[in-house]
Formats: C-alpha cells, sequence, structure tokens
C-alpha cells in the first residue's frame, strides 16, 4: 500500500507539473478585426470550437480562467476574447453606443472567420450571453451550440435600480473592485462601469428596456440556458422567458448560484458544459 501510495503521489506530481507546463503555453495574441485590433486566447485542439463571451467590463482571465484551464483540450478549440475597449482589446475605449451588443456580436463572428473557425457553438455569460444570444439569433449558421450562463433579453425596473445602486464603484467590496483595476486602472474603470449603467438606463427608457427579444425566435441552435438562484444581478424571470422563447431550449437552475456561478461551481458547471456539447 505504501508503494501504492507513493506510484499515485508520483503520478499527480507529474501530471500537475505537465498542467502548469500547457497553461505557461498559452499566449494571448491580437489580430485585426475590422479595424479593431482584438485580444484574443486560442487554446485546445479538439474538434468542437467554442467561443466563450465575457460580461460587462469582462476579459478572458477574470471571466472563463476555470473553463480555460480545465474544458478538455482534446475534445474543444477553446477561443476566448476580450470586446473591444475591454481587457487588451484597447485602445479604442469601450463604446456603447445604442446596438453595442449587435456590433459585439458580428465581431465575434467576424474574429472566428478570422481564425479559421467558420462553425462553432457559444458559451457567453452575463452581457457575453446576451452577445450570445444575438450571434445566434442573427447569424444561425455558424452556432452548433449554446450555453449562456446569467442572461438577459430584457430589463425590468428591479434591475435598474439595482444598476444605480452600484454605479459608484468606491461602493464596492474590495474583493469585486481589485481586479478590475488591476486590469483598467480606476479611472478608466470607473468612467466605463458608469457609462455601462447609462447604457442600460438608455435601453429601459427608450427601448421599454428590450434588449434582444426579437432574436430569440430566430435561435436554431440547441441552447443550455443557466441560472444561479441566488443570482442579484439577473431578475429570476430571465432565465424562464429566455427557455420558453428559444425553440428546445433547456433550462438548468443552480440552487446555490450567484451571477458567477460558473466560476464558484466551475467543476459542476463544467460537466454541465462537455455534457451539453456532447450529446
Amino acid at each position: 500500500m505504501h508503494n501504492i501510495g507513493r506510484f499515485a503521489l508520483k503520478n499527480a506530481f507529474q501530471s500537475s507539473c505537465v498542467h502548469r507546463v500547457y497553461l505557461s503555453t498559452m499566449k494571448e495574441k491580437k489580430v485585426l478585426v475590422n479595424g479593431i485590433n482584438i485580444n484574443y486566447l486560442k487554446v485546445g485542439s479538439g474538434p468542437k470550437a467554442v467561443l466563450c463571451l465575457p460580461g460587462a467590463l469582462g476579459s478572458i482571465w477574470t471571466d472563463f480562467k476555470p473553463q480555460i484551464e480545465n474544458l478538455s483540450k482534446s475534445k474543444f478549440t477553446l477561443v476566448a476574447w476580450d470586446p473591444p475597449g475591454y481587457g487588451k482589446s484597447r485602445p479604442p475605449n469601450r463604446d456603447f453606443s445604442p446596438d453595442f451588443f449587435r456590433r459585439d456580436a458580428g465581431l465575434a463572428a467576424a474574429l472566428m472567420k478570422e481564425l479559421g473557425l467558420d462553425r462553432f457553438s457559444l458559451l457567453g455569460w452575463s452581457d457575453g450571453g446576451i452577445t450570445a444570444l444575438v450571434l445566434a439569433g442573427t447569424e444561425p449558421q455558424l452556432v452548433d451550440k449554446m450555453v449562456v450562463v446569467g442572461a438577459n433579453a430584457y430589463i425590468v425596473e428591479e434591475e435598474l435600480k439595482m444598476y444605480e445602486s452600484i454605479r459608484d464603484i468606491s461602493k464596492w467590496s474590495e474583493r469585486m473592485r481589485a481586479p478590475m483595476i488591476a486590469l483598467y486602472g480606476e479611472k478608466y474603470f470607473r468612467s466605463t462601469w458608469s457609462q455601462w449603467v447609462d447604457a442600460f438606463v438608455s435601453l429601459y427608457e427608450q427601448n421599454a428596456g428590450d434588449i434582444c427579444k426579437d432574436v430569440l425566435p430566430l435561435i436554431r441552435c440547441p441552447t443550455l440556458v443557466v441560472h444561479g438562484k441566488e443570482d442579484a444581478m439577473v431578475a429570476a424571470e430571465h432565465p424562464h422567458y429566455l427557455a420558453a422563447n428559444i425553440r428546445g431550449a433547456r433550462l438548468h437552475i443552480f440552487e446555490h448560484g450567484k451571477h458567477n456561478l460558473h466560476l464558484k461551481f466551475s467543476t459542476e458547471f463544467n460537466s454541465l458544459f462537455e455534457e451539453f456539447l456532447d450529446s
């Protein structure tokens, strides 16, 4: 038993070393897409391409680290990007024009084409989930499957009040604020976050809260809607609305999940994700 234990420990150590070496080879790159230098990361060599779409002011590593590190590299070719104005896809600064979700969806599709990936699945979180919905609805011929987490197709009044309550980043906890300041610097983060709140206020006031309800009936790919029961950012009605209005969509609720459930419960989420894409 002693020798078996040492053998298992040695194998675990070697596997850990290989994993660390593999992670050290992950290099972000930039490519010109529609006149914008887009920062992206491409890992894995599997037959199933997946585009990972981060949330508001999110980036490759802040929003998808457990997926990049732990999803199967033999099953998937993972591409994660920084949308324009986010992460390292700067300049330009972020532009919240009224059509910014459709613009991001078009750029994301163009990025995958530039990388030679003509058909792919989508993993979108929060705002990235909205971008995924738009992309799947406007370019259905490109998308194999889609998983959206903490996404919504419209805004309700209670959410607008919550956005306003977190506009001032000085009221955020240090744990939530520090990674963003490290990524952007306080001035850019403070300004861009406030502009994000303004963009959603505008959508609510000028578009009756509608973000992308019109694209849902156009989505043709198998879709998994994932939501955390304790999500304070996205009202509980949204996942049910998405599941009811996307043909054939499945719904999975994490009982103790919050908005970032794919990070906190990454092992369970990754298993769910792989199972869905394998089905």
